[in-house]
C-alpha cells in the first residue's frame, strides 16, 4: 500500500507527509518539470510538462488499496476503477457512488464556459478544509492498512 499524490497544485502535501510518516507509508509525489518538491520523505517523480502527463504517470503506478490524492475527477475515476481509495485536497472521498455525478457536473460547467456563461469562482482554502482533509485522509490510511 502506498500514497500517490497529484502534487503540482496540492495544498495539503505537508499533511500527507506528516500522516505518512506516522503510519510509515511510502509516498509518491508526482509533479511536472515546472515544480520542485523536496520534503525529505516522499519519493518525487518528475515528468515532462504536457497535458495529463502527471496523471498518466500516476495512474500507471496505482494498485488496489493504494490511496490517491487528487482534485482531478478524471484521474479519480481511473484510480477508483483500479480499486484505489481516492480523496481530494478538501477531504472529499471519491467513491463509485459519487464520481459519475461529479464528472457530469464538470461536463456541464465546461459546456457553460464554452457558451460564454461565467461559472462561480473557487472559494479560498479554509482551516476547516485542512481539518476535513486530515480527518478523512487518516481514516483512508487506516482502512487501506486494514485491507492488507
Amino acid at each position: 500500500m502506498k500514497i500517490l499524490v497529484d502534487a503540482d497544485a496540492c495544498p495539503v502535501k505537508n499533511i500527507i507527509v506528516k500522516i505518512g510518516k506516522e503510519y510509515n507509508l511510502n509516498i509518491l509525489m508526482f509533479i511536472d518539470t515546472s515544480h520542485i518538491i523536496n520534503d525529505g520523505y516522499s519519493n518525487v517523480i518528475t515528468v515532462d510538462k504536457g497535458r495529463d502527463s502527471v496523471d498518466i504517470a500516476l495512474i500507471n503506478k496505482v494498485n488496489k488499496d493504494d490511496i490517491v490524492v487528487t482534485q482531478d475527477y478524471g484521474l479519480a475515476s481511473m484510480a477508483l476503477s483500479k480499486k484505489a481509495l481516492v480523496i481530494n485536497q478538501n477531504g472529499l472521498v471519491y467513491t463509485n457512488d459519487n464520481i459519475d455525478m461529479l464528472l457530469f457536473q464538470r461536463h456541464l460547467s465546461q459546456k457553460s464556459r464554452q457558451a460564454g456563461i461565467k461559472t462561480k469562482k473557487t472559494k479560498k482554502r479554509t482551516k476547516q478544509n485542512n481539518e476535513m482533509f486530515e480527518e478523512n485522509f487518516r481514516n483512508l490510511c487506516r482502512i487501506s492498512l486494514n485491507q492488507k
